[in-house]
Parts: structure tokens; C-alpha cells; sequence
């Protein structure tokens, strides 16, 4: 089995704006759950995206044409 470490985040709102998500049917805990996540997901790819972007700015680009001669010396290969 799996454990999963967790933390208690609070967050007050206003009386009226919780009664009306419980009357609407919304599940306020799982709702603010998901988002949380989804916000996390999205703080990790942009750190993964900058690290690409630092990995690739020293990186020259191809010769003009490379990718054509490549392709061309693959199938001719064959």
C-alpha cells in the first residue's frame, strides 16, 4: 500500500458563499483539492519548461538543410 503524506490547508470564505456550493451540490473540499492540484501541476511544468529553456539557449540550431539531407540520406540507406 501507498501513503501518501498530506497537510491541512484552511481557507475562510464567506458563510453565504459555502451554503449556497452545498445547496448547489458542490463538494467545496474536493473542489478546492482539485484546483490546488491542478494549480501545483501547472507551477511544475512551467519550472520543467524554463529548465528546458536554460538547457536549449546555449544550443546552436541545425545547418540550413540539415534535416532534409538527413532524411534523404536515411531513406537512401534503406
Amino acid at each position: 500500500m501507498i501513503y501518501l503524506t498530506t497537510t491541512v490547508i484552511s481557507v475562510r470564505v464567506r458563510e453565504e458563499v459555502k451554503r449556497l456550493l452545498e445547496e448547489g451540490g458542490i463538494d467545496v473540499n474536493e473542489e478546492v483539492r482539485r484546483f490546488l492540484e491542478d494549480l501545483a501541476l501547472k507551477v511544475k511544468i512551467r519550472r520543467y519548461v524554463s529548465m528546458w529553456d536554460e538547457l536549449l539557449e546555449n544550443i546552436k540550431p541545425s545547418e540550413e538543410g540539415f534535416s532534409v539531407g538527413s532524411v534523404r540520406e536515411d531513406r537512401e540507406g534503406h
